[in-house]
């Protein structure tokens, strides 16, 4: 009985470390490195945005600074009910959403910035970020091929020495970049040398206005895959739907990840994809801090997204593949 006790006295305690290991955390005034969460099993989600404090606390004001109106544009936006499109969580706001929604591990995507600069700002964070936490974050370099091949090789390396594993999301056409800049180019010829994958942003031509929206028609797409066969894209938010109307077959190099898929596609979309293009070339990702159930949820989350992977027709070794095993091929 006494023995019982203890132990019970023992895990009111870890409860209460750890709480407070989060509290802290979640204020943007603790160092990156000095605090450390508890690990969980489950779900690899590929595709999460995350800024630094610098950003969160103005996000506005340091776009205006920085170049980067398209950016504000798109990331400041409130919905008609006044709630926010996405929000600017701290590092350890996102690990507590991830422990709440059975995220294993994430993946911190860069944006695609207008300026070189913004960039590099994002991803020296993402550096820091991925050290505090090697086994819950992975990260990719945010690029902007237009600075050109030299600053472009020069960002990667520096990016690959640090440890990030991949570059995205890109957005070419948002970013200025035709399909046949040089800077583009030199990227991913040496993504395709390093293994690395490419995650390029996408929209569906179907879809409705907003503010900030860039055409990114399929041709694209074809193209890159075919001038660089030995390069994996991955096509963010379902590739635009484009698979789907069956026009001509995907490139071997191409993969899919479902980002934002709630707000773009109905809860059938799971099956329907996977049936087109196999289960293997889909990846779960969430695109969070952008709220997916904006008439559900006052914040974002992961677990009605995982729930709804979960619930979308796929067999056991589909699901697999997609919440886990695809990812890994890029990122353990």
């Amino acid at each position: 009985m006494v023995r019982r006790k203890i132990h019970r006295r023992q895990d009111r305690a870890e409860k209460r470390r750890v709480g407070r290991q989060i509290r802290r955390f979640a204020d943007c005034r603790t160092p990156l490195g000095s605090v450390s969460l508890p690990s969980v099993v489950g779900v690899l989600d590929s595709h999460v945005h995350l800024y630094p404090v610098a950003i969160n606390a103005d996000p506005a004001g340091w776009a205006t600074a920085q170049g980067e109106a398209g950016w504000a544009l798109l990331a400041t936006r409130r919905r008609r009910d006044g709630a926010p499109v996405q929000t600017f969580p701290s590092v350890g706001e996102l690990l507590r959403a991830m422990d709440a929604g059975g995220i294993e591990r994430a993946v911190l995507l860069g944006w695609y910035w207008r300026t070189a600069a913004a960039c590099q700002i994002q991803n020296r964070f993402y550096v820091e970020c991925c050290r505090a936490h090697p086994d819950r974050l992975s990260g990719c370099a945010a690029l902007q091929p237009a600075a050109g091949p030299a600053a472009v090789r020069a960002e990667m390396s520096w990016a690959r020495d640090q440890g990030l594993q991949g570059i995205g999301e890109l957005s070419p056409q948002a970013q200025g970049c035709p399909a046949g800049d040089p800077g583009l180019a030199a990227a991913l010829a040496l993504a395709g040398e390093w293994s690395w994958p490419v995650i390029l942003h996408v929209t569906d031509p179907t879809g409705g206005a907003y503010p900030g929206r860039v055409a990114t028609p399929w041709e694209d797409f074809i193209r890159l895959a075919g001038a660089f066969p030995g390069t994996s894209l991955i096509l963010a938010h379902w590739g635009g739907g484009f698979p789907l109307a069956g026009a001509e077959p995907v490139p071997a190099n191409v993969h899919f990840d479902t980002a934002a898929s709630p707000l773009l596609y109905g809860p059938d979309i799971w099956r329907r994809f996977v049936s087109a293009v196999g289960a293997e070339r889909v990846l779960f990702g969430s695109d969070f801090p952008l709220n997916c159930y904006p008439k559900l949820d006052r914040e974002p989350g992961f677990a009605r997204l995982v729930a709804e992977a979960r619930a979308g027709g796929l067999d056991a070794a589909e699901l697999a593949a997609v919440l886990r095993g695809n990812a890994r091929r890029w990122f353990a």
